[in-house]
C-alpha cells in the first residue's frame, strides 16, 4: 500500500510499502483506495502546498496489476473506471503535483507519471514506456486522450504505437519527462521544485487545469464500457 509523509509545504506520496524497495507498485484496487485516500488527506489540509510521487528502488509503477484483472476479466470495466479516475484526480489536483521517477515507469505507471504537473527522472538507468502494443493490450480511450492533452502529438504517436523503451535522456528530448537527474537527487529535485510553487495551491489552479485538458478531463470522467468484451490482454 502507498504511504504518504510531509516535508514542508510538500506532501510525498510513495506508491509502495512502507520499508519495501524494489515493488513495482502495481494498481491492484486496494492500491487505487489507499491512492484515493491519500488525496483525500492531502486535500484536507490547509494552507500552501503540493505533491510528489516517488517509488523506492527499481520501479516507479509498473502500472495497471495485469495478474488481478487476468482473474477477474468481468470486472474489467470498473477496474480501468476507478484507474481513470485516480488519472483525472492527479490532472486536475488543485495543487502542484511533481513525478519522481526514480525508475522503471512502465504502462499505467507512465500514463500517471504524464498525469503530473512535472517530471524528473533518474539520469542514469530506467525506462519510460507504454508496451501496450508489444503485449497485445489495447487502453482505453480516456487515457489515451489525456495523453494527447499532456504531450506533442508527434510524441505521443510515437511512444503509443511503438512500445519504445525510453532511457531518461531521450525521454527528455522527446519531452515525456521536464528534468532529469543524479540518482540520490530524483526525490529532493521534485521536492525542490513542488515547493517552490505551493503558493498556487487552490481552486483557481484546479480550474486552470481543467480548462487546459478539457477534452480529456471529461473523458476520464465517463465510465469504462464494453472493454471487457475483449481480453485484458491479447496475444497477436
Amino acid at each position: 500500500m502507498p504511504y504518504l509523509r510531509r516535508e514542508g509545504d510538500v506532501f510525498i506520496v510513495h506508491l509502495g510499502e512502507r520499508g519495501e524497495r524494489d515493488t513495482e507498485n502495481r494498481f491492484h484496487p486496494d492500491w487505487l483506495s489507499g491512492m484515493n485516500t491519500i488525496l483525500d488527506e492531502a486535500l484536507a489540509s490547509e494552507g500552501p502546498a503540493a505533491l510528489v510521487t516517488t517509488g523506492d528502488g527499481k520501479h516507479y509503477s509498473t502500472g495497471a496489476d495485469l495478474a488481478w484483472c487476468a482473474g477477474q476479466p468481468e470486472r474489467a470495466d470498473w477496474y480501468l473506471t476507478e484507474v481513470q479516475q485516480l488519472f483525472r484526480r492527479i490532472l486536475t489536483l488543485p495543487m502542484p503535483v511533481v513525478a519522481a521517477l526514480n525508475g522503471h515507469t512502465f504502462g499505467a505507471g507512465a500514463f500517471l507519471a504524464v498525469a503530473h504537473d512535472h517530471r524528473v527522472m533518474r539520469a542514469d538507468r530506467g525506462f519510460f514506456c507504454f508496451p501496450g502494443v508489444s503485449l497485445g493490450a489495447n487502453y482505453a480511450y480516456a487515457a489515451v486522450a489525456m495523453l494527447r492533452s499532456r504531450l506533442p502529438a508527434g510524441v505521443a504517436h510515437e511512444a503509443l504505437v511503438s512500445g519504445r523503451r525510453y532511457g531518461a535522456a531521450d525521454a527528455l528530448a522527446a519531452g515525456l519527462i521536464d528534468a532529469t537527474t543524479e540518482p540520490d537527487r530524483v526525490l529532493p529535485v521534485a521536492v525542490e521544485y513542488a515547493q517552490s510553487l505551493a503558493h498556487t495551491r487552490g481552486p483557481v489552479l484546479a480550474e486552470i487545469k481543467t480548462a487546459l485538458h478539457r477534452h480529456a478531463v471529461d473523458a476520464l470522467q465517463e465510465p469504462v464500457v464494453g472493454y471487457n468484451d475483449h481480453a485484458l490482454i491479447r496475444r497477436p
